[in-house]
């Protein structure tokens, strides 16, 4: 009404929308009520932590990074005042991975974790696995360890190619990190992980192998969580013209957010 009063008369137009007068008047002169003014604070924060996030963060996030600083607010009400700004997180899509079938005349490990992906410390399971990057330029490859009990990506490779030293390369810099005693090393069966150069390697340093069935990725199910995340909230959203920039931003990515985020219970700093 205060935007058409140059046009219509108050009168008019409260006539119109059947509302009093008076009663409009009195509402123009009352301020924004508490619950607005805290509504407003609070879209500000969330304007803020969604902006740190690199817009990745949806409402489930963002409430756990208010309970953090000690904010208490209900998740219904910050997804409300998202909705309300405009703010939405990324939404996970599945990763695609390809992988070598194994020559079935190589006998792989047995399944040691039968899809139990629970550690009660650091260093006890670790899961890894391989994915492509695609660049103007051609894929790069990516091969990760991931410790099971902290969620944390301990080990990671690029190459050109995927071969048993893309795995390794990843193997040994979680070894060299971490220093495990009788950890087990759970993976798919693709023929990087049934070769017997990993295969020497794990025997060497105490590694104990463990694979999944062939072809379901459920068996490896903590690997492909990671995978996700990384498509969500980085490959979908960029386009890389080198492999050198597709490098830099996947290793951004996992030292400078996937390590470090903190609004994820099971992401912990160990």
């Amino acid at each position: 009404m205060s935007a058409n009063q140059a046009c219509l008369p108050v009168d008019t137009m409260c006539r119109v929308l059947e509302v009093s007068a008076s009663g409009y008047y009195a509402w123009q002169r009352r301020g924004p009520s508490r619950r607005a003014i805290e509504d407003a604070v609070l879209t500000e924060r969330i304007r803020l932590l969604h902006a740190a996030s690199d817009e990745i963060y949806g409402s489930p996030n963002i409430h756990a990074e208010l309970r953090d600083e000690g904010t208490r607010v209900s998740r219904k009400r910050v997804a409300r005042l998202m909705r309300a700004a405009g703010l939405r997180g990324v939404s996970r899509r599945r990763a695609w991975v390809t992988t070598t079938r194994r020559d079935e005349r190589q006998r792989p490990a047995s399944d040691l974790v039968n899809r139990e992906f629970t550690a009660d410390g650091p260093n006890q399971l670790w899961v890894a696995d391989m994915t492509y990057i695609l660049t103007w330029a051609g894929f790069i490859y990516l091969a990760v360890v991931v410790d099971v009990w902290s969620r944390r990506i301990v080990g990671w490779s690029f190459g050109e190619t995927m071969t048993a030293e893309l795995v390794l390369a990843a193997l040994n810099m979680a070894l060299e990190l971490r220093k495990p005693e009788g950890v087990i090393h759970h993976s798919d069966q693709g023929s990087q992980y049934t070769s017997i150069a990993f295969g020497k390697r794990c025997k060497e340093m105490g590694v104990r192998p463990s694979m999944g069935t062939v072809g379901d990725a459920y068996d490896n199910a903590m690997a492909e969580s990671v995978f996700a995340s990384l498509e969500c909230e980085l490959i979908e959203r960029r386009s890389f013209k080198t492999k050198t920039e597709a490098r830099l931003a996947v290793f951004t990515w996992i030292e400078a957010w996937y390590n470090r985020a903190s609004c994820y219970p099971t992401r912990l700093c160990c």
